[in-house]
């Protein structure tokens, strides 16, 4: 078995997709490989197959190597719900919060969660491709580093750099990365990777020499900047709002602890759809929907919405016929109360919410991870997605669902009903704990048409992913050296 570790030289240069493609490239092959990041910090998260949650970035790298996504491949996942402090979770499940220099100290036993879970990836497949996090250069965090070097020392396994040059300054991240490096890091850098490169390879070529000359390493390839390519963000919101005439009008609000915003990729690419993020003191424009995103700190982000004017704005949209969607953070702010007792997001406190629909949420230690499939009420149209929630909602307004649980995937926190969420009587308004719930196309089609858009085409946002995995192993093949990489996964003789 052979593991060989993708590091960057900063946040966002490209170690989640090159991870993707090699996995990709090595199952073409028919090999037997699996990913691994052995800590995430991120609030997008998948379910996972063993009832756990882990970064989206690995559950997609998962799919390239078809396998269901399973805890082991993140075994350490963080979930910022303040500035200093996090959610920590440990294969799967919640070990607690923890302010930064608590979590500090305790990474040497997170560190035997990590190297237990590579053990049993390294017993269960041929091949490993892990990914960093950020940068192995970060000087104030190199003791007890268990994401990037840290690891690498620990499973005594080659690395490849990689680094954006899109963004400038591409061979000052590689040379000032490595010369950060201890002797042993250093040694252990078999190669570079850059990504996101724009024109005529020949312009690059004097600075590749140098560069390979001055640090005696071997520049791996060139990826190329691929346009229009749409895979699972980590964690970073796109930047660009999508404007499309005439479009049917659509706006989320950007919450400070927004989580799995990977729910909206799918109305974001839709052809009839005008995509809107609202993000701090925005004017907050004319919409056919509102949707109200999930959070990781439900009531500090209520209060946000509230000091941002959306309370006014949301009356103003319904008494005009808008539509109002919450998912799982959003559904429990349309309620009349949130209540937090014993500090399961932060401090202590309660929230008296938007009160368009008759609910109460209370936070609860034990958090809900499901995969999930059913039926909409209002369409009888399959839907399937996943549960991440530590809330627990009761009320008059469940009494009319949004959604069926199908038997097979009953909710252990459902209704006594197997239902979901609800929706108003006049049908302005529905919530739903279930993320990833417009993914299908024809559960996308139902929620557009309940929400007043006919629309003329349909998105297969799972289609789509898997294309944009395919796009990313066939520029791999075209512009890395395979061989190389080969040469660093067969084992020593």
């Amino acid at each position: 078995m052979t593991t060989l570790m993708i590091q960057g030289t900063t946040s966002d240069a490209g170690k989640s997709t090159l991870v993707a493609a090699l996995c990709r490239c090595l199952y073409r092959q028919g090999l037997s490989v699996v990913p691994f990041k052995p800590q995430n910090m991120a609030l997008n998260s998948a379910v996972t197959s063993d009832g756990g949650e882990i970064g989206r970035a690995q559950a997609l790298q998962a799919q390239a190597c078809h396998l269901e996504p399973h805890t082991d491949m993140n075994p350490i996942l963080l979930k910022p719900n303040t500035d200093i402090g996090a959610q920590v979770i440990i294969h799967g499940k919640v070990k607690g919060d923890m302010d930064a220099v608590s979590y500090h100290q305790y990474k040497t036993l997170a560190m035997d969660a990590v190297l237990e879970s590579h053990q049993r990836l390294e017993n269960a497949y041929d091949y490993v491709i892990v990914e960093g996090a950020g940068s192995p250069a970060e000087i104030n965090l190199r003791d007890r580093d268990i994401a990037n070097m840290g690891f690498a020392e620990a499973a005594d396994c080659p690395v490849i750099i990689v680094a954006d040059i899109d963004r400038g300054g591409v061979f000052a991240h590689l040379v000032g990365t490595l010369d950060l490096l201890s002797e042993s890091e250093q040694r252990r850098v078999v190669g570079f990777v850059i990504n996101r490169f724009r024109g005529d390879i020949k312009l690059l070529e004097s600075g590749l020499e140098w560069l390979e000359k001055r640090t005696d390493k071997p520049v791996l390839g060139v990826l190329p900047y691929l346009h229009g390519l749409h895979i699972d963000a980590e964690d970073a919101l796109p930047q660009a709002n999508i404007r499309r005439e005439g479009g049917f009008r659509v706006v989320v609000p950007v919450l400070p602890r927004i989580s799995n915003h990977t729910d909206f990729e799918a109305l974001r690419l839709h052809p009839d759809v005008n995509f809107t993020y609202v993000r701090a003191d925005d004017p907050l424009p004319s919409a056919d929907l509102v949707i109200l995103p999930g959070s990781k700190s439900v009531i500090s982000d209520f209060h946000f919405l509230r000091s941002q004017g959306w309370e006014q704005y949301l009356q103003k949209h319904l008494r005009y016929g808008g539509k109002v969607l919450g998912i799982c953070g959003g559904f429990q702010m349309l309620g009349e109360t949130i209540d937090d007792p014993d500090g399961i997001e932060g401090e202590r406190c309660s929230a008296k919410a938007f009160g368009l629909l008759e609910h109460a949420t209370v936070l609860t230690d034990s958090k809900v991870l499901e995969q999930v499939e059913g039926r909409f009420t209002f369409s009888d149209t399959p839907v399937r997605g996943y549960e991440i929630h530590a809330g627990r909602t009761t009320g008059p307004s469940l009494e009319s669902p949004f959604i069926y649980y199908s038997n097979s995937a009953q909710s252990s926190t459902a209704q006594a009903s197997l239902t979901d969420g609800a929706i108003s009587s006049d049908k302005q308004i529905a919530g739903t704990y279930w993320h990833g719930l417009l993914d299908t196309p024809e559960a996308l089609e139902a929620i557009l048409k309940w929400a007043g858009c006919m629309a003329s085409s349909t998105v297969d946002y799972a289609a789509i992913r898997e294309a944009a995995i395919e796009r990313l192993a066939d520029a791999f093949e075209e512009s890395i050296d395979m061989d190389k990489i080969m040469n660093f996964l067969r084992p020593a003789a």
